[in-house]
This record gives structure tokens, C-alpha cells and sequence, in this order.
């Protein structure tokens, strides 16, 4: 199993660090993405437009849910590696003790919740139509499953934290290796339709659970699951929420972003546009995976050398963090400006969708290359413990700028100004974000 040493974090090369780290980080994240591309392609070949467009309303929902306990496993793992990085074990367990209470705590209360406003919140997220019992059938199955993910995320994070990528990889390969093949048992051989997409994502989401489980109960991590951290603790649970809150403002913006979106495509482009919009996303997971996983894969690098205050590490982490996310998001882009017709025929082969797909995809990541630069920045300040300058930033995209855009202009160009939304609010926020960091590199890592 490939494991960084948790002081090699402060020792060791950081070109060699950040590739160890980031590799395993966007393989995981791939695994994922992957997953979820593949199961559009399935639900648009197997089942129909009609498929896509019920994930597309009901992704945006459960992982709003489960973002929680991404934004608890963000907040307390950024606290963790600045914890390893002074030596402190205790407080890091004390840590994730109390990740582990406030999320099943939240989680589970917000899923039961949901069961008995389900109608509602499908309405919310652009349900309409004939739209409306697929997704019903859809989130009725996976909403089992959010508790299960939710604890997933928190545990990953904490994971990568130790240095151990690529056990965080192995256990994100696992879960999209089984989606994929029930996926194809469900659908294709059980004929079940949406329900058995619905069946096959939340047993992925049980094993995700069951793979970490083992591996903090096995004696394999350097933090331990004991009953003596799972307990609330005021302090401690204070700096997870401090933190978690910039990862929470960020699905939160996601998931009012759906809401808007969903509701504006359906308003000026019916089903067809929400099935583009729903292309558009998987794609974008798939797409950036590369800048997530060096993203995740710079964040413990960068908290455990500020930590220890060795800046001139983190300096260097940032710059070559930047510099291989902007390479490989150039090849990407190149990919989808040359080749939109046959990236979109991979999901379905309506002529309306085929036809009209295209031009939103090349508006839609026409600025892919310079998202590093937002997305790196926003994590330096996370990292670091800057929670409300963290917030802020990593907010701008979304709340600032793209769901504004996303309302004001379609009243001026109908369809095509939701396309071009995306590029404006991504532009925008990367040179906001880049100059706050290019002031703080100068002011403090020098």
C-alpha cells in the first residue's frame, strides 16, 4: 500500500510528496466521478432521457445531505494534520471521535427528516412533470444510503490526513467497482429500471462504509476508533464547524445552484436542456478530477508544514500545486473543445440533445484551465485554519457570482445565458481568489 510517513510531510520533496499524495487522491476522486459518468451513460442508453434528468434532480439533493459529513470530514481532518504536525496524537483522535458523533447526529436526523417531506424537497430541486415519479422512485432508495456516505466522507478525509492516500483510493475504487456492476446486473439483466440504479448506488455507499470501518478497526491507521473519543466534546466540536463551515457553504452554494439551474432549464429549455445540464455535471466531475486530487493532495502537505512553520514548504506547495493542475486541466480542455459531439453521444443518442448539447459544452468549460487557481487558493486558507477568509472565497463562485448570473441572464438571451454563466463566474473568481493569495505568499510565506 503506497503511505506517506506523517513527518515525511515536512521532510520530504514536495514535488514528490504532492505526486504521491495527489495520484492515489485523483484516482479515488476518478473512481467516483467515473462512477457516476458511467451510471448516466447507463441510465441514458438503458432507460432513456427520462433517466438522466431524474439523477440529475436528485445527486444535487443527496449530496447536499451528505455534505455534511464531507464538510465535518474536511474541517476536522484540516485540525488533524496541523495536530500531527506538532506531535499532538491525543487531540487528533479526540478529533475524529467527534466527527464521527456530529455526523452520524446530523446525517441521520436530516435523512428522517426528508422522508416525510420528500414531495416537497423534489419539487424544490426542479421535479416536474413526467420527471416527477422517476426521481421519486430514484432518491426513495438512495436516501437509505446518505447516512452510510456521509461517514464515508468524513473517514476518507481523516485517511489522506495520516498521509495514507492510497488506502483513501483503494476504498473509492472499491465502491464505484461495485456500483458499476450491479449497475449492470440491475438494470441490464434484473430489468429494474431506475429503481435498480437507485439499489446499486446505496449498496456502494454500504461498502464504502464497511471498507473504512475495517481499515481503522484492522490497527492499519495511525488514528484509532476508540469508545473513549466517541463523545461530544464543546471545544474541539467549536474548530471542526469553524473549518467544516467553508466546505458547508460550498455544498450549500451547490445545492441552491441546482435549485436555480434545474428550475431555469426546465423553464427555458424543458426536458432536453435538464438532460444537458445533467451531461454537463457528470462530465464536470470527471473532467476536474485531476485538480481535486491535487488539490486533496496538497492540503495535508500544506497543514502539516504551516503547522510546523516551515513556510517556505508551503510556498513551494502552493506554486507546484498550481502549476500541475493548470497542465493537465489545459489537455482537458483541449479534449472538450475538439471533441463535444462524441463526449455527449456516450450518454445518449436523442437527436434533440445530440444536437443541441455541444454548443453548451464548449461554453461551459470554456475556462477549465484557470479553476486551479480558485480552487487551490480557497484550500491554502482551509488548510491553514482561516476559516472565515476560507469561507469567503471558496463561496465566490457559486454565491457570488454563478447562481446570479445563472438567473439574470437567460432574461436576456433565454438557454444560452445559462451557458455562459459558468465561464463568466469561473473567470471571475479565480483572479478574485488569485489575488488574495498572491498577497498573503507575499506577506506571510516569504
Amino acid at each position: 500500500m503506497s503511505r506517506v510517513k506523517t513527518d515525511q510531510l515536512g521532510t520530504g520533496r514536495i514535488g514528490y510528496l504532492l505526486i504521491k499524495q495527489s495520484i492515489p487522491a485523483s484516482i479515488g476522486f476518478l473512481a467516483m466521478s467515473l462512477n457516476m459518468v458511467i451510471d448516466t451513460i447507463f441510465l441514458g442508453q438503458w432507460i432513456g432521457p427520462l433517466g438522466i434528468a431524474a439523477v440529475t434532480i436528485v445527486l444535487p439533493i443527496i449530496f447536499l445531505m451528505s455534505s455534511i459529513g464531507m464538510a465535518i470530514g474536511v474541517g476536522g481532518s484540516a485540525i488533524i494534520s496541523l495536530a500531527l504536525g506538532m506531535g499532538d496524537l491525543k487531540k487528533a483522535r479526540e478529533i475524529f471521535g467527534n466527527q464521527i458523533c456530529i455526523t452520524a447526529a446530523l446525517v441521520g436526523s436530516l435523512a428522517l427528516v426528508s422522508v416525510f417531506f420528500k414531495a416537497e424537497v423534489l419539487w424544490l430541486f426542479g421535479a416536474a412533470g413526467r420527471i416527477t415519479a422517476a426521481a421519486d422512485t430514484y432518491f426513495s432508495i438512495v436516501l437509505i444510503g446518505v447516512p452510510f456516505l456521509a461517514f464515508a466522507m468524513v473517514s476518507n478525509r481523516v485517511i489522506r490526513a495520516e498521509g495514507n492516500a492510497g488506502m483513501s483510493m483503494v476504498v473509492m475504487l472499491a465502491g464505484s467497482i461495485l456500483n458499476l456492476v450491479l449497475d449492470v446486473v440491475f438494470i441490464k439483466f434484473f430489468h429494474w429500471g431506475i429503481a435498480g440504479a437507485a439499489w446499486a448506488t446505496c449498496l456502494s455507499y454500504f461498502s464504502l462504509m464497511s471498507c473504512i470501518l475495517y481499515y481503522f478497526l484492522s490497527g492499519q491507521s495511525t488514528i484509532k476508533i476508540t469508545w473513549q473519543c466517541l463523545r461530544f466534546r464543546r471545544k474541539v466540536t467549536g474548530e471542526i464547524a469553524s473549518l467544516g463551515s467553508v466546505t458547508l457553504a460550498q455544498q450549500a452554494a451547490v445545492g441552491v445552484l441546482a435549485i436555480a439551474a434545474n428550475n431555469i432549464m426546465y423553464q427555458y429549455g424543458g426536458e432536453t436542456a435538464l438532460n444537458i445540464y445533467g451531461i454537463i455535471n457528470r462530465l464536470l466531475l470527471f473532467i476536474a478530477f485531476p485538480i481535486i486530487g491535487i488539490t486533496q493532495g496538497v492540503l495535508p502537505i500544506i497543514g502539516y508544514n504551516y503547522g510546523a512553520e516551515k513556510y517556505n514548504r508551503v510556498r513551494q506547495s502552493i506554486q507546484k500545486a498550481i502549476l500541475y493542475s493548470a497542465v493537465l486541466s489545459c489537455f482537458i480542455w483541449v479534449i472538450i473543445m475538439c471533441f463535444p459531439e462524441l463526449l455527449v453521444r456516450i450518454f445518449t443518442t436523442d437527436r434533440q440533445i445530440t444536437e443541441q448539447a455541444p454548443y453548451a459544452l464548449r461554453r461551459t468549460f470554456a475556462m477549465i484551465p484557470i479553476i486551479c487557481v480558485e480552487m487551490i487558493g480557497s484550500a491554502y486558507f482551509q488548510a491553514i485554519g482561516k476559516a472565515i477568509k476560507a469561507l469567503l472565497l471558496a463561496s465566490l463562485r457559486q454565491g457570488l457570482f454563478l447562481i446570479p448570473l445563472i438567473l439574470f441572464l437567460p432574461k436576456i438571451s433565454g438557454i444560452k445565458g445559462v451557458w455562459y454563466a459558468f465561464p463568466m463566474a469561473d473567470l471571475t473568481a479565480s483572479l478574485v481568489v488569485g489575488l488574495f493569495l498572491y498577497v498573503e505568499i507575499r506577506k506571510r510565506l516569504n
